[in-house]
């Protein structure tokens, strides 16, 4: 009988990254997991404390170094570490260049190294910026925003990795990825993570413009299978999008969290709908999302706790958060 192979999960400690881990382990893989805790918690590897098949490091995957033991005997890497966020990216750019560029490198260079057998990077699908809908992956690229940029070139080493060293990468470019355990902390952000806090602190829900823009969530289970089905598929220098292909109105998500509501204006830069198209790789992975978003909502809720030590945002201090969004991005042309 063979050995069980070992993956090593960057980020593993967050969002995606820690149903990731949850998979892996439930498909008999040994984890290791590299995560800084700014953006991750390691209390979402909780439920697997005492698993001898789960390692966890804390650590900058910058500092990680080729031929070390973090990287020894891995078969898989699934890179999802890095920052997020529009407006922390356009206030400080050279963050977002230094970890999402430079520390994919840091970690591609350690996984040729290793001579790892698949490499699946983590990609955004922001890279598309102002995207035609149902979007393909040979849109054209425009990056709207510093954050944009850097997950786009990143995605640009590791496929460069592939051409010149041979490493065996795929990509995945996520649209709009939800679930439990989502961050919390940091700049504002996600709309799930502002309504759910808004929700707790019984205040009406702060929804940009008239509600009407759509988003194409994906469940992070979801977004995980994906993920494992581009680790053990052959194929290998592809690119995939990833959303659920079924968008879904800010407007229905309020109804379906419940609660006032309060408009703030909207912001430029900000498609008015993403949507993936999903044919790719539901023909190349048979990969389909399994999780509707009416269930995807209720599991949340029935988690809403976890939102509690979440930022409180109103209109005001919201105004305040994005005025360098505004004063960046207005002059593109898009509505403001």
């Amino acid at each position: 009988m063979s050995a069980r192979p070992t993956a090593l999960v960057t980020g593993g400690a967050g969002f995606i990254g820690s149903h990731m881990v949850e998979l892996l382990l439930a498909r008999g893989y040994r984890v290791r997991v590299i995560d800084n805790l700014i953006g991750g918690r390691e209390a979402n590897l909780a439920a697997h404390a005492g698993n001898t098949d789960l390692a966890f490091e804390r650590g900058d995957i910058r500092d990680a170094q080729p031929g070390g033991a973090l990287f020894r005997d891995v078969v898989s890497v699934f890179h999802f570490a890095g920052i997020g966020d529009i407006v922390p990216s356009i206030e400080s750019p050279l963050d977002y260049m230094s970890v999402n560029v430079q520390g994919t490198a840091q970690v591609l260079e350690c996984a040729r190294q290793a001579q790892v057998r698949k490499f699946v990077y983590a990609a955004s699908s922001s890279c598309y910026g102002l995207a035609a809908t149902p979007t393909r992956e040979d849109h054209p690229i425009s990056p709207q925003y510093p954050y944009a940029l850097s997950k786009y070139q990143g995605e640009q080493a590791v496929l460069h990795w592939h051409t010149v060293y041979k490493l065996p990468v795929n990509v995945i470019r996520i649209f709009n990825a939800y679930g439990t355990r989502s961050r919390t902390s940091g700049a504002y952000g996600a709309v799930f993570g502002v309504f759910l806090r808004q929700k707790l602190a019984g205040k009406p829900f702060t929804v940009v413009g008239d509600g009407t823009q759509t988003r194409d969530f994906v469940y992070a289970s979801d977004v995980a299978e994906a993920f494992l089905r581009a680790g053990e598929t052959g194929l290998t220098g592809e690119i995939w999008n990833l959303g659920a292909g079924n968008p879904q109105s800010v407007n229905h998500l309020v109804a379906l969290l419940g609660g006032p509501v309060i408009h703030i204006p909207k912001r430029p830069g900000e498609p008015d709908s993403t949507f993936a198209n999903i044919a790719k790789i539901r023909r190349e992975l048979g990969w389909e999302p399994k999780v509707s978003f009416e269930e995807g909502v209720r599991r949340i809720l029935a988690e809403i706790d976890y939102w509690r030590d979440a930022p409180l945002w109103n209109p005001d201090s919201i105004a305040a958060a994005t005025s360098a969004w505004f004063n960046a991005l207005a002059t593109k042309g898009a509505p403001a």
